[in-house]
């Protein structure tokens, strides 16, 4: 059964490390036979959340920004993965805001179920992405019907195109073929 697999990307940096490590993953979920989105939050208009949590009850957000049509597509995908620079051993700020942003989905009846986290870094050490994709997966947590089933960590890379020879790339393709 083929899913729709919506991948966000939260890089500010054009043709980033983590952006290709999502490129990859979509590649591979292409292979595989699903549908796969890749969304860049780099041009994106994203407000910071306010916290007047009225989005619990109209499955909505009073503002208006591109995280409207992000979430919209959240709501309708299978899986959902996220893929993130680590800035200070954290998730990068724009992933951060759009999943605040993201709350209206919380009551909604969301369609993904399974969720997947890449990250990029320039430390390579194995306790690196822990805080981000513990962060990632405090937010899945929250949706009962949803799990993150999937995390990939590439460090060691900097500079754009740092990871055009890492083997990290493969790997990435061969967990988006498992989706």
């Amino acid at each position: 059964m083929s899913k729709k697999v919506l991948i966000i990307s939260s890089s500010l940096r054009k043709n980033s490390n983590s952006e290709q490590l999502a490129v990859c993953f979509a590649d591979g979920t292409k292979a595989a036979g699903h549908e796969a989105e890749v969304i860049s939050l780099r041009d994106k208009e994203i407000r910071f959340c306010v916290g007047c949590l009225a989005c619990q009850k109209t499955k909505r957000c009073f503002m208006h920004d591109d995280a409207d049509a992000i979430r919209e597509k959240m709501l309708h995908a299978d899986v959902l993965v996220f893929a993130t620079p680590i800035y200070y051993y954290e998730m990068s700020g724009a992933l951060k805001t759009m999943l605040d942003r993201a709350n209206p989905l919380y009551p909604s009846d969301y369609q993904f179920r399974e969720v997947y986290a890449l990250a990029t870094a320039a430390e390579d050490e194995d306790y690196v992405p822990q805080r981000a994709f513990s962060g990632i997966e405090g937010w899945v947590e929250c949706f009962e019907k949803a799990k993150l089933v999937g995390t990939l960590f590439c460090g060691g890379v900097t500079e754009i195109g740092e990871i055009d020879v890492n083997p990290k790339l493969q790997e990435a393709y061969k967990l988006g073929t498992k989706v």
